[in-house]
């Protein structure tokens, strides 16, 4: 699907220079003499490297057509993700440098959202909000305001994130899948 420059956002998947191409940043620039151009940096879907190129505002860019399907996280290995279509009951399996450092938030029957582009796996997203348990954190100091200080704390899984100073090993708390941060204690 042909769009404008101007219409660039960051997160979108463009087709360039016959590869698959992530929108990093965007910035649109109307110099004071000539046209208004978008400069874009991208980083490549398949070959992890970045470009950055300007686009003129009266040029078009194909914005890639992805397939988007759920699945139900299963189990992994040493290299892959194993997941499961609740309907047809296929199975697909994506390696692990896919899915990335929030594959260890994946849990057992988890709903996620797989996109596709040209039939082969390129993303996976998570919900936006899983539960987790703490296994350690650091003890809270005394005299520390709740608002001006986080404590570090390792959850079951093996990540590593900051929690307020209230939260103890043993505690079930909600973390954001979208920037691995703490949202709250349940």
């Amino acid at each position: 699907m042909k769009i404008n420059a101007g219409e660039i956002r960051v997160g979108m998947l463009l087709e360039h220079k016959n590869d698959l191409w992530e929108v990093l940043k965007t910035q649109h620039v109307k110099p004071g003499k000539g046209g208004a151009f978008a400069q874009v940096e991208m980083k490549s879907v398949n070959k992890n490297t970045k470009l950055n190129e300007r686009f003129r505002s009266s040029e078009t860019v194909e914005k890639a057509s992805l397939e988007e399907t759920d699945f139900n996280f299963l189990y992994e290995d040493d290299n892959n993700f194993f997941f499961i279509e609740p309907k047809s009951f296929e199975q697909i399996e994506i390696k692990k440098d896919i899915v990335g450092e929030k594959g260890k938030l994946l849990t057992e029957n988890l709903g996620v959202s797989v996109s596709f582009y040209n039939e082969k796996a390129i993303s996976v997203e998570l919900p936006n909000q899983v539960t987790c348990q703490i296994k350690t954190t650091d003890v809270a100091l005394k005299k520390q305001t709740v608002s001006s200080s986080y404590k570090p704390a390792v959850l079951d899984n093996g990540l590593n994130i900051q929690v307020p100073p209230f939260i103890e090993a043993g505690d079930k708390i909600i973390v954001d899948t979208r920037n691995l941060e703490y949202v709250k204690k349940i």
